[in-house]
């Protein structure tokens, strides 16, 4: 186990394309750190220069305290686990657990002790003498852990493991990963596109976009308090609601307006945010997470300065929720840090329905009788409204 440790590292390519830009981060020992971002960040980039893959262009890899930059990838004591397995279809699966060790000249005997003791670890020992054809998904993925396992590394390094399982095997697969990360304690860089799997496997989170970090921070302060709107639309499933709002202050209050809605800000949201006094009179673009809604019905109490009227265009039922959509009246926001987080097309497809305005969805209690076509009044959750300056992107905080 170690400490990795990368500082300003960067990677640009022959034809002039940057795909890292000075990315500096410590991650301790025993810690798991999960790189997300769209595809083109920059994730595997990283992932590749810390293993020996790719070769650096600017800054330093040192593992374990040592510079290892200059280190092959089979001296820099890390085992690497693929999105395609990478398993070698004419050995059994005890083979390929076991053929990084032959390499290294690991005794028969040890071999055998490693390799069984991961495949109870995994599950698999029922599997050992069969060939990689005759598996499933999540036993070749078990394979290639267990391969990385019985190296006993000093770090693992996952590029999208689970990328090519079904969504049902995912979650199994999350979990074990998780336990096993616990029960190891070895210091771990996973890399996913997948938010969900960030958010529910990372001690912190790396958010990329175009090479260049955008918040690291643990899963709860990326929802809690995105540092800007790339990471507020990119965390969070459904993505958050956007629409651009005036911030109105009289008397020591404040109301976000947008369309025909003003919402209070109460002393909550200005103690949180004291940086928000600085925009009153100003434009701001306000986050609302699907999950800050509330059918009034069920959320009943709430005054009418902290309420939406809607129509609802679309209801869907999850089972133990439903997503509502519906349009606010208010033109969507559609800047470049929206763009990058949801994609060009989603953009366009906002584009396509300006004329009835950005469209928000609720996350509500199942017991709504929310019905399409009818109107419907929403609760908002105020203490957790968002707000971004529309000028930089970066969320308002403490200061402006």
């Amino acid at each position: 186990m170690a400490e990795i440790q990368l500082d300003k590292l960067t990677k640009v390519y022959p034809d002039g394309t940057e795909a890292l830009t000075a990315l500096d981060l410590g991650i301790a020992d025993g810690e798991l750190v999960v790189f997300v971002g769209p595809s083109g960040c920059g994730k595997t980039t990283a992932l590749r220069m810390i293993a020996g893959l790719e070769e650096i262009t600017d800054g330093t890899v040192r593992i374990g305290g040592e510079v290892v930059n200059e280190l092959p990838p089979k001296d820099r004591d890390i085992a690497m686990i693929f999105q395609n397995y990478a398993l070698y279809p004419h050995m059994s699966a005890f083979d390929n657990m076991a053929f990084g060790l032959k390499l290294r000249k690991v005794g028969r005997e040890e071999r055998r002790s490693r390799v069984g003791g991961a495949a109870r670890m995994l599950g698999l020992p029922g599997v050992l003498d069969k060939k990689p054809r005759t598996l499933s998904g999540g036993q070749r993925q078990r394979v290639a852990m267990g391969r990385a396992i019985v190296r006993e590394p000093q770090a693992f390094l996952m590029d999208e493991p689970l990328s090519n399982l079904d969504a049902k095997l995912r979650v199994e697969m999350r979990a074990e990963i998780a336990r096993l990360q616990r029960d190891l304690d070895v210091t771990t860089i996973f890399v996913t596109h997948d938010q969900v799997e960030a958010m529910t496997l990372g001690d912190r989170v790396l958010v990329l976009r175009d090479g260049l970090l955008q918040q690291i921070d643990t899963p709860q302060l990326l929802y809690d308090r995105p540092a800007n709107l790339f990471v507020a639309e990119f965390i969070g499933s459904p993505a958050m609601n956007l629409v651009s709002a005036r911030l109105e202050g009289a008397n020591g209050a404040m109301h976000a307006r947008f369309a025909d809605h003003a919402l209070a800000l109460g002393g909550d949201v200005l103690s949180t945010r004291p940086a928000l006094r600085e925009f009153a009179g100003r434009d701001v673009i306000l986050g609302v997470r699907p999950e800050d809604l509330e059918d009034a019905e069920i959320e009943t109490g709430a005054p009418a300065d902290r309420r939406l009227r809607a129509l609802v265009d679309l209801r869907e039922d999850m089972g133990s929720e439903v997503f509502v959509h519906f349009g606010i009246g208010a033109p969507p926001v559609r800047t470049a840090d929206v763009a990058a987080a949801v994609g060009e097309d989603t953009v366009e497809a906002a584009a396509a329905q300006a004329a009835r305005g950005a469209v928000f969805t609720a996350r509500i209690d199942r017991d709504s009788r929310a019905a399409e076509g009818r109107p419907l009044e929403l609760v908002v959750n105020t203490r957790r409204l968002h707000f971004f300056d529309p000028q930089s992107g970066r969320g308002i905080y403490d200061t402006a």
